[in-house]
């Protein structure tokens, strides 16, 4: 007798199978996952170009010291005005570059840029590193520079820790990094500079190529 009831389909999509896509799904609507590794790269970029360029700032002060034997509050005073002004610029065109390289990875990927898990990852990196510049600010202001580049570390490195729950976890492990960098530089106050180099520049060209080749090597 020929058996005329109904075959269960084979071609459906296994448990597993749905498991994960279920995991993406939640994965891509609580974290913002289109960050780019080349955002790293440009960053670290800046980050070295801007030491190089501090570096020969301070080689001209302490040549001109060297010479002249004393500075007046006038050269010290010029000297902060251009420390601070490059570490702005620095800090633009890294971020410019960085959202750049970002965005592009955003509508590659179809992901809205500045959609609601975008958002909370900015506010938690945000009050961290604002809550820094005021710290970095005040020291400043009573000419504490010994410390402005571990403080610069710890609270960068406290900001990605603190966003990095609403991204990709690679970015936990930059923030310990930069927060192991800041503490051993507290040890080693005359080399803040190196310290502000690696943290800022090596790491983050460490950090960006293996986001690039884990995420993003193969489209």
């Amino acid at each position: 007798m020929e058996d005329n009831s109904p075959q269960l389909s084979n071609t459906g999509p296994k448990p597993e199978e749905m498991v994960r896509d279920i995991r993406l799904m939640m994965e891509r609507s609580s974290r913002f996952i289109s960050l780019s590794g080349l955002s790293g790269i440009a960053a670290g970029v800046c980050a070295l170009a801007g030491a190089y360029l501090g570096r020969s700032i301070l080689a001209g002060y302490y040549g001109e010291y060297q010479s002249r034997g004393f500075f007046s509050g006038d050269d010290f005073s010029r000297l902060k005005i251009k420390l601070v002004a490059l570490a702005v610029v620095v800090f633009v065109v890294a971020f410019l570059s960085s959202f750049y390289f970002t965005w592009i990875r955003s509508k590659k990927k179809g992901v809205a840029l500045l959609g609601p898990t975008s958002k909370r990852l900015f506010w938690n990196m945000v009050i961290p590193l604002f809550a820094g510049a005021v710290f970095v600010m005040g020291m400043l202001r009573y000419d504490e520079w010994r410390f402005i580049a571990p403080a610069s570390l710890l609270f960068y490195g406290l900001a990605l820790l603190n966003a990095s729950k609403y991204t990709l976890t690679d970015v936990r492990y930059l923030g310990y990094g930069e927060i192991v960098l800041g503490l051993a530089n507290m040890f080693f106050i005359g080399y803040g500079l190196y310290f502000w180099a690696l943290g800022f520049g090596v790491l983050h060209i460490i950090y960006g190529s293996i986001m690039w080749f884990k995420y993003e090597r193969n489209g």
